[in-house]
């Protein structure tokens, strides 16, 4: 019932107040869609889900050869 009333306004104002009002409504859908997302829970992550997939080297915090002269 609101959306042909809103529409029969709308078309009375000239289109520089049009578009106005297009980018108000863009601005209250985008922070509608943001308090949605903020409500929803995250997931839970599981710890040691990438176990034996990721290595660091022994000498990783050895002195890189390039930059023996700069130390």
């Amino acid at each position: 019932m609101v959306q042909p009333a809103l529409l029969a306004k709308l078309e009375q104002l000239p289109e520089p107040l049009q578009m106005e009002i297009l980018h108000y409504v863009e601005f209250l859908l985008d922070k509608y869609t943001k308090s949605l997302s903020a409500t929803t829970p995250l997931k839970k992550r599981k710890a040691g889900l990438l176990k034996g997939k990721i290595w660091i080297a022994d000498d990783f915090d050895a002195p890189l050869e390039e930059f023996k002269n700069y130390t």
